[in-house]
């Protein structure tokens, strides 16, 4: 990602307040970052961001779900290796809200597009998130 690109430098910015434990500057940052957003794939970042910092699990349900239409709607690769990632956002949404059968359906999607994630800290993340939502979530037979 292009770290001089406007919304890419808020979020930046955002997960820096979050990670020195500013929470609260963190959400502004993320959601100024989705004021703006000018296409799919900044909508699509911002999205994620703002998914992090809601105070219902409908709230992030809703942006969890934001970010991943928003990927769709981008032409080109630029979003290929967030499809891992958006898909166990979601997942993990529709979980946490009791709903395990679009749960595991979303975090299936996701295994089927684990080769696209990343090499590297970030992608070891998101395959052993995937890894454990599968069996957490999975039905017997």
């Amino acid at each position: 990602m292009d770290p001089n690109n406007p919304v890419v430098a808020l979020c930046a910015a955002g997960m820096q307040a979050e990670f020195s434990g500013r929470r609260d500057q963190a959400r502004a940052l993320f959601l100024k970052a989705w004021d703006a957003r000018q296409d799919a794939f900044e909508a699509c970042i911002a999205a994620h961001y703002v998914a992090r910092h809601q105070d219902s699990p409908e709230d992030t349900l809703r942006w969890n779900a934001e970010a991943l239409a928003r990927a769709d709607e981008v032409e080109d690769d630029r979003v290929r290796t967030f499809y891992p990632s958006l898909y166990l956002n979601l997942g993990r949404s529709y979980e946490e809200l009791g709903d395990l059968e679009r749960a595991r359906a979303l975090y299936e999607r996701g295994a089927e597009r684990i080769g696209d994630a990343p090499d590297g800290p970030y992608g070891d993340v998101v395959r052993k998130g995937l890894h454990d939502a599968t069996l957490r979530t999975a039905t017997t037979r």
